[in-house]
């Protein structure tokens, strides 16, 4: 089956134009740069896999449950119109729902592998530069695993509006800065929370692997982030600091509010506004938004942008207290967790050859 032909819903198009308006820049000092860029371009050459090899494919997913996930994972399980579904229609909504938050993770992966690039044209450091090459072969490897995943489900649901609105104002602007911002710090900090429901949650192992091995990733990349603009915002002037955190609180607010799944409840011929208030009032809805803003809130304070104004917003929006959270601990444990299903994996294959040999 083409992959288009796997749309439950129509998009606009086969494409989706940015326009762009940005200088690239050259840098004729190819001196190594700063030692934790070098060391994290260094990292990233180290940790490249090939989606095709490192993921065992031939595992099957979930007849009524594909990723395997808890009832309470679904949004809606509370909700009377699902309370009163077949079986056989409870089966369907999870696995539309299920397809639809992959779409979602497909679809910004392919926005933060335009960003990668972007960022390759656009940063003046060199050794931004070649860690931002590394990157975007990541991304790209992250699209191909999502793709993969998706195809046996066979069904794929277009962008959201709100991740399509926070990507384009993420391309438009022609400050190099602003796209480390919306991609390496909102879009990645979101992307890691959601990542990381499924792989600490599903019981169907290639759901799991595939999210611990792009998390192991993405934590990468957002550490990358933190380093560049670490040394950047405090050349920057109040003014300048005070638009970078406008920026960030609005597009925290729309991560927060604005993922209602309005367009699925819809093709499911579901009642919109119970299902989209099921959806905001979920008890499990409300740990990925505390996870969204444990990997976002410190991020901002480390890099600098931590004025009364965002630091107001954050306590207006009840997040505050995540700039306490210890980043790299996070990321550690996306490593050492990835890591772990490398040696599961291993330990089958032991089995497997042990008993291939016992048969000969």
């Amino acid at each position: 089956m083409a992959f288009k032909d796997m749309y439950a819903l129509a998009t606009e198009g086969s494409r989706w134009t940015v326009p762009q308006n940005f200088d690239a820049c050259f840098n004729w000092d190819y001196d190594d740069g700063r030692a934790a860029m070098v060391g994290l371009y260094a990292k990233g050459k180290e940790m490249q896999w090939d989606a095709a090899t490192r993921i065992d494919w031939s595992q099957e997913l979930g007849e009524d449950n594909p990723e395997g996930m808890p009832e309470e994972s679904l949004p809606i399980h509370m909700a009377g119109c699902y309370l009163k579904m077949s079986d056989k229609e409870k089966a369907r909504v999870r696995a539309h729902f299920q397809a639809w938050q992959l779409s979602q993770f497909m679809q910004g992966e392919q926005g933060a592998l335009i960003c990668a690039a972007k960022i390759v044209t656009q940063v003046p450091d060199a050794d931004s530069k070649f860690y931002a090459a590394t990157q975007t072969i990541d991304e790209a490897r992250h699209v191909e695993a999502y793709k993969r995943l998706l195809s046996k489900f066979k069904i794929a649901y277009p962008m959201t509006k709100p991740l399509q609105e926070l990507i384009d104002q993420t391309l438009r602007d022609s400050r190099w800065d602003m796209t480390y911002l919306g991609m390496q710090v909102v879009i990645e900090g979101l992307a890691l929370a959601a990542f990381g429901q499924i792989r600490d949650n599903a019981q169907n192992q290639l759901c799991a692997q595939v999210n611990a091995y792009v998390m192991q990733d993405e934590s990468r990349h957002v550490a990358f982030g933190r380093l560049a603009l670490r040394d950047y915002y405090p050349h920057l002037t109040q003014k300048e600091r005070d638009e970078r955190e406008q920026f960030l609180l609005e597009a925290s607010h729309l991560m927060r509010d604005r993922f209602d799944a309005v367009e699925l409840w819809q093709n499911l011929d579901l009642p919109i506004e119970e299902c989209a208030t099921a959806m905001y009032e979920s008890g499990f809805m409300e740990k990925f938004r505390n996870s969204l803003f444990t990997r976002i809130v410190p991020i901002v304070k480390d890099i600098g942008l931590w004025g009364d104004y965002i630091r107001k917003g954050y306590e207006d929006m009840g997040v505050i207290e995540y700039a306490k959270a210890d980043v790299q601990k996070l990321q550690d444990e996306d490593e050492s967790i990835a890591q772990q299903f490398d040696a599961r994996r291993r330990d089958i294959q032991r089995v497997i050859d042990r008993a291939a040999q016992a048969a000969e």
